[in-house]
């Protein structure tokens, strides 16, 4: 198990307690597909910042594996294309998504080219969404918590990010992605102070890791680094940013949202990246890095903080599967 401590239990149990009453709030009302599928078209610009940097942010015991192996050239590969995709997105398709003020992006194919190539986009997005590597990370910090086999708690992480959403939809995401915004950031601040104060700064991080990680490929080929450049360009027709787009309150919205996102997206990589350089550090001979960042917080971290940095994983995790 993760901690023998009340304190990090106590808030475990907070979170899961937060999300059953969440489940009850909406049990038993019925929503219309306005407001199942787009919140009503009323998502306002903080909650629309909180659920898609929520939303597209989860790969988050990846991110500490390949900090560990590969140092900042994290950020160029899981960082810079994607605000780039995501400028784009603001710039050229944020304002006409809300303007169009329809469900999915199938349907959008649908008004422009008919039924035929709307079905073959919907399975497409099926595919594309479908969010099993999720799921499996998901499960894979419940078994690491619980001291649990792997399959129960990827069977466990799927029915927990149904449940809950299964009646409110878009709107009970929404909610719910805005505590996981702060659950995220601050399980990574606290991480990432307690780092400092008990190792130092740049200086420690200089001393401690291998020169390639303070490169820009981290000692791998350009073109495994640029060929990231062409697949953040899915950013375009990833359906969780369209499905925010039609769900917010204004065209202004939709746009500035997502400028705003990417400024809170440069904000977290620094924060995770900044944390797996310093796993590498304290762990160099860390036999599995996927577990970089909860072999880290176990040897970093007091009671309390430990708990807290455990909820920022899961956070980041559920808030993309659930979406």
């Amino acid at each position: 198990m993760f901690s023998s401590s009340p304190l990090d239990w106590g808030l475990v149990a907070l979170y899961f307690a937060f999300l059953g009453a969440v489940w009850l709030r909406r049990r038993g009302r019925h929503s219309d597909a306005l407001d199942y599928l787009v919140a009503g078209r009323r998502v306002t610009l903080p909650a629309f910042v909180a659920t898609l940097v929520a939303t597209w942010y989860g790969g988050i015991l990846g991110v500490g594996e390949y900090s560990w192996r590969y140092g900042l050239s994290n950020w160029l590969v899981f960082g810079v294309p994607y605000y780039i995709g995501a400028l784009l997105f603001a710039w050229v398709f944020a304002r006409r998504a809300r303007e169009a003020a329809l469900y999915t992006i199938p349907d959008l194919l649908d008004r422009h080219y008919g039924r035929g190539p709307a079905v073959i986009g919907a399975l497409t997005v099926f595919v594309t969404s479908a969010p099993a590597a999720y799921v499996l990370m998901l499960g894979t910090l419940f078994a690491a918590m619980f001291g649990l086999p792997l399959a129960p708690c990827v069977v466990a992480a799927a029915l927990l990010s149904l449940f809950y959403i299964h009646h409110g939809g878009l709107r009970t995401v929404v909610f719910t992605d805005q505590v996981q915004f702060v659950l995220m950031y601050a399980g990574f601040m606290v991480m990432l102070a307690f780092l400092v104060a008990q190792h130092g700064g740049l200086g420690y991080l200089r001393r401690s890791l291998p020169p390639a990680h303070f490169t820009w490929h981290g000692g791998n080929p350009p073109q495994a680094i640029l060929v990231w450049y062409f697949i953040a360009l899915s950013t375009l027709v990833d359906p969780g940013f369209w499905q925010r787009a039609y769900a917010a309150r204004d065209p202004g919205v939709a746009r500035n949202g997502v400028l705003i996102s990417v400024v809170c997206w440069v904000v977290f990589d620094f924060l995770t990246t900044s944390t797996g350089l310093y796993a590498r550090a304290a762990l160099p001979h860390l036999a599995d890095p996927v577990f970089a960042f909860p072999e880290l917080a176990r040897i970093t971290l007091p009671p309390l903080a430990l708990g807290l940095f455990y909820l920022a994983m899961i956070a980041t995790v559920m808030s993309t599967v659930d979406s």
